[in-house]
């Protein structure tokens, strides 16, 4: 019988909480989901993403990874092996002042997630359009998670909701 992964329990876990805060509580709006599986060096990806109902303008993408080490290390029962996945929140919003929201993005990143990440800010445009830039935001957590995290993805995701809220301030 096929015994799922660490990678795809987390997986499941994560699309349920998800998915219970837009169909039930109905918090967020989905706006995509990919799960895709890199033949090239045998990792394993899942995303999702999403937005607050009441303030679409910033959205939020959580990404689960586990790589071909992890991924066979748990399949092949390597002694002494500790299998698990990274995860890695992206947020997108529109920004007008640089020196000023990247800040205050900073900050309020740091306040919440403390010092469990490493924390950059990408800026990008369209040429000859004036909306802006795009500030994608992305928060790498240091340490791999496995099934023994499985309780704390509600809290986890109350951050991230609380993120979402305080970034659509700035």
């Amino acid at each position: 019988m096929y015994d799922p992964t660490v990678f795809d329990n987390l997986k499941v876990a994560f699309e349920n909480y998800v998915y219970d805060l837009d169909n039930i509580d109905g918090i967020i709006t989905i706006l995509n989901r990919v799960d895709r599986m890199d033949f090239s060096v045998l990792d394993r990806e899942f995303s999702i993403q999403f937005s607050l109902v009441d303030q679409p303008e910033v959205t939020a993408e959580i990404v689960l990874n586990a790589c071909l080490q992890d991924l066979a290390s748990e399949i092949l029962e390597w002694a002494g092996a500790n299998p698990g996945c990274f995860i890695t929140l992206r947020y997108y919003k529109r920004i007008s002042n640089v020196a000023i929201q990247c800040k205050n993005v900073k900050q309020v990143i740091k306040s919440i997630w403390e010092h469990d990440i490493e924390l950059t800010q990408t800026l990008s445009f369209v040429y000859e359009e004036e909306l802006g830039y795009l500030n994608t935001i992305e928060a790498r957590f240091r340490h791999k998670i496995n099934e023994e995290n499985m309780n704390e993805i509600g809290e986890f995701l109350d951050h991230v909701l609380k993120t979402l809220e305080e970034l659509s301030g700035i």
